[in-house]
């Protein structure tokens, strides 16, 4: 997925076209995707305004022939369903990855591709809450402390069976992330343990962190 439009890292462009050490987020997203032998087909859903930018990024990648373009939609929902209707009929794991998660490694594709293969429908990856999280009501007063010990901060790429997605999509609920899709519609979803470098880019600092995990 590369729609969002990078507000808050001051972007003049969506964040996905944003460069990091020469190389846009989503070239860099793609390209770990790619490098995960288990991924044999990489659908970029790009905002139509940017469709010319992505088109190149999939010309110039490691294996062009599997990497294609089509436009995003409104939603967020809309823009999975656009790259859910381009699968080819072989493609039954689906990954969905946001580009923000730009260094997001080549093995955690790999191990969650695996997790569904023996048996999981719906797999995505998290990590432990180390704050203590407070739920609150509209007024700001805390009404509940979750136990952090059950609590996960969930990443991408999430991996789905293709009818489990395809059935979620189809209902036509509307969620942040497709695993709440299928959570929605009674599906089982598993966490694994997810990877640091697998961060969201979204403020300058976020920025400068990848920055510094790719000058080793």
């Amino acid at each position: 997925m590369a729609g969002g439009q990078g507000t808050r890292l001051g972007a003049s462009q969506p964040k996905a076209f944003v460069d990091l050490d020469g190389m846009s987020l989503l070239e860099h997203a793609v390209t770990r995707a790619l490098g995960a032998p288990e991924v044999s087909h990489v659908v970029i859903v790009a905002p139509v305004s940017h469709l010319r930018e992505a088109g190149a990024i999939a010309s110039r990648s490691s294996r062009p022939a599997d990497v294609e373009v089509v436009p995003g939609g409104a939603e967020r929902t809309d823009s999975v369903a656009a790259g859910l209707a381009v699968l080819r009929p072989e493609d039954g794991i689906v990954l969905v990855h946001d580009a923000a998660r730009c260094l997001a490694p080549s093995a955690l594709f790999s191990r969650l591709v695996r997790e569904v293969r023996t048996g999981h429908p719906a797999v995505v990856p998290g990590l432990l809450v180390t704050d203590t999280i407070k739920q609150v009501d509209a007024d700001g007063v805390v009404v509940a402390t979750p136990d952090r010990a059950r609590l996960r901060a969930i990443q991408t790429p999430q991996a789905f069976l293709r009818e489990v997605l395809e059935h979620a999509h189809a209902s036509g609920a509307h969620a942040t992330d497709d695993a709440a899709l299928v959570e929605a519609v009674g599906g089982h979803v598993r966490v694994v343990e997810g990877d640091r470098l697998a961060f969201k880019v979204t403020t300058p600092d976020d920025l400068a962190t990848a920055r510094r995990h790719l000058s080793g």
